[in-house]
């Protein structure tokens, strides 16, 4: 297994661990951060089993799951999560998802976060695709998808079961030759 590492000016991404649960549960055991997600607010138990799940994906060959500490370079600290799946039947492609703590809102954080997704997919995994689903409500993500140069591609009607009943989603694409361009 090659350890992730991938920083950008403001944001660093690394492999989750144990030590970062906590950090972790700041932002899935919080009902404002997980207002757009299609699940509950989670347990520090919960939040515990999906680290264990993905440090144990992060040993898979090849390796089709990421799920990624986003660090604040200046402070340190873990401020949120990012995920990136490779899909197993076109591993040209990858989901990207992302959860900030609600403090760190605000500040273009988001953006940051996205690009540097893009970059660690296109020029360190050698993807072709790479998109992202977000609900139709979350317009910060929804801007910070399309700041970061992903385009809007469309809604698939009743995509998600959340826990208030179906939700839509609407889909942001970049391709590689986009992100090469920029």
């Amino acid at each position: 297994m090659r350890p992730v590492v991938c920083n950008g000016e403001r944001l660093g991404l690394r492999d989750v661990t144990e030590a970062d649960v906590p950090a972790l549960h700041a932002v899935y055991g919080d009902p404002t951060a997980t207002q757009h997600l299609p699940f509950q607010p989670r347990s520090l138990d919960e939040v515990a089993r999906l680290v264990e799940e993905a440090v144990e994906a992060s040993a898979a060959e090849p390796r089709l799951l990421y799920v990624l500490a986003v660090v604040d370079r200046g402070r340190c600290d873990v401020v949120g999560v990012a995920r990136l799946r490779v899909e197993a039947d076109n591993p040209h492609s990858a989901e990207i998802g992302f959860g900030l703590h609600p403090h760190q809102w605000g500040r273009g954080i988001g953006t940051d976060l996205v690009r540097l997704l893009l970059s660690f997919g296109f020029e360190h995994l050698g993807l072709h695709r790479i998109w992202g689903a977000r609900s139709p409500a979350n317009l910060p993500a929804q801007l910070a998808m399309l700041t970061a140069g992903m385009v809007e591609e469309g809604r698939i009607r009743h995509h998600l079961r959340t826990p208030d009943g179906w939700r839509d989603s609407i889909v942001h694409s970049a391709l590689e030759d986009e992100w090469s361009r920029r």
